[in-house]
């Protein structure tokens, strides 16, 4: 079943609206009636804001080992149920007397930038989105300060805050009180009544996230309870009343379990380069080496953290190779998942910054990588060259279009230097669209989370047709594919879009190629010129000795049990041995 029609325009895909989820919420009433109140710690970011601010006093030296010994002990107490809520505020706001609230506000947004930004749950903020989109008022109510909740919901768009505040005098200065009443419990609850009389909200078709024991109160105030990452008496109301219960792992709270698979499976860096080194010593070749490494690395470090990929589109990766390879960037993970589908034969072309650290220098020397310094004109023009001649030799590129991780789920411009080097050489562009590749990891994050990634890999796109004058346009078209693709998921197969059957028609209803060849990207960069693509005779001999034809793919599937003497990780235009494959 496709998510396009025979015309290519996108059709709604079947979506189960399960509770909690966003087609549930696009799909219920629209107006500013309905209220989504979603608590902070826990539910919209993993693990407690507090014990970031903690640590970050601690660091700047501005909590001394006694009060630190002391909130401790206080929040133990609150825990054991020995002393009130009120009472453990009161304790953080007292050791804070005499501070401006603009400084603290400083600080809040600092850490939210920081540390705290790459602890919101994805698939949470969707949901705030979603509530967003259908005119809902949404409210963040929170326990917390305002300098923990104000950046999150400034950050989410969220417009209402519900929250403890300073007290502070006519200076601005914090006077060690907590402005009454405080929202805790049973007053929370009763600020979230309050605030609904307010701004003519019905409960009754309303909605609350939330995971603490002393939100029980408030789920029973709402139509719509959500109960998010419970645990304790939370959980066990939720289960005797038939709660839906949300839970998510895409985000590390305050254990060590993630970061410890992840340096785990990153730690398998230095025995697979050793054992790369070595095979290529005892064959003979360095491509060897490398692809035994661009093999196991990738796939290796995503079982170990837990990453799966549930792929639409596999056929794709070996159809026609060597291809240029683009993906959609969301974060520092993203370039292991496109390895591990594209596997052998490739190399990755990247940005000058990431050749500083040694270890990504060592790993790009290892695979024959290129850093692109983007500063640098004429650098750049010279490292085109030799991206050009590696993909001449056999070798796919493996390039994210956008030039940059982007903290969205959209899709940025995209830049032309993939293209430009798919018509130097002749070879066919293959998009790779990442879904939720942002669940497993936050845009700045080292640590990978568990989690299921939606990959679609889209058919081989011909570049044979294409002229320099049209570029702008024709990689607008594939970026109109990627934003097709998020918008509506195909669900057990490829679309056939517009643009794979324009394409097929033009390509064979094309002329024969001109024998002066195609211009090198390099060149054109240099001269600031356009030329008009035509067929390179090395390009096409390259593609053709496989009896690979470089036009446009459809969704037409080639088992790889069709062709067993070419693996399936590698391309079909040339042999390990050959001189083809970049062999040294």
């Amino acid at each position: 079943m496709s998510a396009f029609d025979e015309s290519g325009t996108p059709k709604a895909a079947p979506e189960m609206r399960l509770p909690g989820s966003v087609t549930e919420i696009l799909a219920s009433p629209a107006g500013p009636q309905v209220g989504a109140f979603f608590d902070l710690d826990g539910t919209l970011v993993a693990g407690f804001t507090a014990v970031i601010l903690t640590q970050e006093r601690l660091r700047r030296r501005d909590m001394g080992v006694g009060e630190l010994l002391s909130m401790i002990q206080a929040a133990l107490n609150h825990t054991l149920g020995r002393i009130e809520f009120e009472d453990l505020i009161g304790k953080v706001s007292s050791a804070l007397r005499g501070r401006l609230l603009t400084d603290l506000e400083e600080i809040g947004e600092r850490l939210f930038a920081q540390r705290i930004e790459s602890r919101i749950y994805p698939e949470m903020r969707k949901l705030v989105q979603a509530h967003v989109a259908r005119g809902h008022t949404v409210v963040l109510s929170s326990s917390a300060l305002t300098i923990q909740v104000g950046p999150v919901a400034r950050f989410l768009g969220i417009a209402h805050m519900l929250t403890n505040k300073f007290e502070i005098n006519e200076e601005g200065m914090l006077t060690g009180g907590v402005v009454k009443p405080i929202l805790w419990g049973p007053g929370k609850a009763a600020a979230v009544q309050r605030f609904a009389a307010e701004h003519d909200i019905d409960l009754k078709d309303s909605y609350f996230y939330a995971d603490g024991d002393e939100d029980v109160a408030l789920m029973y105030l709402v139509g719509n309870p959500r109960p998010t990452n419970p645990e304790g008496k939370m959980a066990a109301v939720a289960k005797r009343r038939g709660w839906p219960i949300l839970k998510f792992n895409s985000r590390g709270g305050v254990g060590i379990g993630a970061q410890l698979r992840t340096l785990v499976g990153l730690s398998s860096v230095f025995p697979l380069v050793a054992g790369a080194v070595g095979i290529g010593v005892l064959t003979g070749s360095r491509r060897r080496g490398a692809n035994f490494f661009t093999c196991v690395f990738p796939p290796l470090v995503l079982a170990v953290a837990g990453v799966h990929l549930n792929v639409i589109g596999n056929e794709n990766l070996t159809m026609q190779r060597p291809a240029v390879f683009i993906y959609n960037h969301r974060n520092q993970i993203d370039p292991l998942i496109a390895g591990a589908l594209v596997r052998g034969n490739w190399i990755a072309v990247a940005k000058k910054e990431l050749a500083k650290n040694p270890i990504i220098r060592a790993l790009g020397k290892l695979t024959d990588g290129v850093f692109i310094d983007r500063d640098d004109p004429v650098g750049a023009v010279e490292t085109l060259h030799a991206v050009e001649d590696r993909a001449r030799k056999g070798l796919s590129i493996l390039m994210a279009p956008e030039g940059t991780r982007l903290d969205t789920t959209e899709v940025g411009p995209f830049k032309k230097g993939p293209f430009r080097i798919a018509m130097a050489v002749g070879i066919p562009i293959v998009p790779i669209v990442f879904r939720n590749a942002e669940i497993v990891a936050a845009r700045n994050s080292n640590t990978i989370n568990p989690g299921m990634v939606d990959v679609a890999v889209l058919p081989a796109i011909s570049v044979d047709d294409w002229t320099f004058d049209a570029l702008s346009e024709h990689i607008a078209e594939v970026r109109q594919l990627y934003l097709d693709i998020l918008a509506d998921w195909p669900v057990d197969e490829l679309p056939k879009a517009a643009l794979y059957t324009r394409a097929t028609k033009a390509v064979s209803k094309k002329a024969v190629p001109k024998k002066d060849g195609r211009t090198s990207v390099a060149k054109t960069i240099a001269k600031k010129t356009t030329t008009k693509a035509t067929a390179a005779k090395t390009a096409k001999k390259t593609t053709t000795a496989a009896g690979t034809k470089s036009t446009l793919m459809t969704t037409a599937k080639i088992p790889a049990k069709e062709n067993p003497k070419v693996p399936r990780s590698f391309p079909k235009t040339s042999s390990l041995n050959s001189p083809e494959s970049g062999r040294d």
